[in-house]
């Protein structure tokens, strides 16, 4: 494999766990910062901070189970949206029909992974603030959508939650109804004949 494609080994801890940090705006920002054109060497890539299998196996204060498994269930709402992924949703543990794509959950869903993830890496709120004005991008199309740059709200209202959750001593509950894992699914596929 060359220069610029770089195959990442996850055999130490599932893939979904690296996917979900590598998409975060944490780890988009942290990327920017350190490329100086537009290849992904793999250079670069080794200096990302992704963080170790283990910080996944432990609790962080908004929730009593592991990171793990208060994740699982929001990736799993936002990868496995369709029948030909069924394997990679029930890698996640989750059987049964696909979900549906919902913007709004998605929009949710999505805030709350970056949110935590952006607790897991001990960045404060206004440095938060700080990261998410550098997307112009997201946004302008947000602002042209929306009215306002919804997904940095969103972020920090789930960031503030979870702060207020460490604070007081119990578990985030999450804005969603139905809970992240629980979303609508697709209807049964009826199997051709």
């Amino acid at each position: 494999v060359g220069h610029n494609l770089t195959l990442f080994d996850t055999s130490n801890a599932p893939s979904w766990w690296l996917a979900t940090v590598m998409t975060s705006f944490v780890v988009d920002f942290c990327a920017r910062v350190k490329l100086g054109g537009t290849h992904m060497s793999s250079f670069i890539i080794r200096q990302l901070p992704i963080p170790s299998p283990g910080t996944f196996r432990q609790a962080p204060g908004w929730t009593t189970q592991p990171l793990a498994d208060w994740l699982r269930p929001r990736v799993a709402e936002l990868t496995y949206t369709a029948h030909d992924l069924r394997a990679f949703g029930e890698g996640l543990g989750f059987d049964g029909e696909p979900f549906v794509w919902v913007d709004e959950r998605r929009s949710w869903l999505r805030a709350e992974l970056d949110a935590a993830l952006f607790h897991l890496y001990g960045i404060e709120r206004d440095d938060v603030e700080y990261v998410m004005d550098t997307f112009p991008i997201v946004r302008r199309k947000d602002e042209a959508v929306f009215g306002e740059y919804r997904t940095k709200e969103r972020i920090l209202q789930i960031y503030d939650a979870l702060a207020d959750a460490v604070d007081g001593g119990y578990a985030y509950e999450s804005v969603l109804y139905p809970p992240p894992g629980h979303g609508p699914r697709h209807p049964q596929r009826k199997e051709s004949s």
